[in-house]
């Protein structure tokens, strides 16, 4: 070991470096510099941009690099990341919702609708049987 150093940077330090003449990326919990680069990568330099000021490694590792490309990053890397300033992960929880009543009928007036519907139509049966039989 050559008495190096790695540089650790915080996401907030990481964050500055947010604009195509000074751009830094967080990938796989590195930091790298790679504003000589957003001219030639593929993607066009928006896509870098971005992505700064946040952990980019599942916006790196969703596009599906190359070998080449990831052993290219090496001659950007600047230094680490500190994990500890990087937000966790929260998991979404959907808001809780009262139940729902789709034709907001009150539920006393479908129990009443369940009885006098059959003995209506049981009325009517009833009235056309004896109205047809006595004719």
């Amino acid at each position: 070991m050559g008495g190096e150093r790695t540089k650790v940077f915080t996401l907030a330090e990481v964050s500055h470096h947010n604009n195509s003449k000074d751009c830094w990326l967080v990938i796989r919990g590195k930091v790298y510099n790679v504003t000589k680069f957003l001219e030639d990568h593929p993607g066009g330099d928006e896509v870098l941009l971005s992505s700064t000021g946040k952990d980019a490694t599942n916006d790196f590792e969703d596009i599906g690099h190359s070998t080449s490309a990831v052993a290219m990053m090496d001659e950007f890397y600047v230094g680490d990341i500190d994990s500890s300033t990087i937000p966790s992960k929260v998991k979404y929880t959907a808001p809780k919702q009262p139940q729902y009543n789709q034709d907001k009928t009150p539920e006393f007036i479908i129990k009443i609708l369940q009885f006098l519907v059959p003995v209506l139509i049981l009325g009517l049966a009833v009235g056309i049987r004896f109205y047809t039989k006595s004719t």
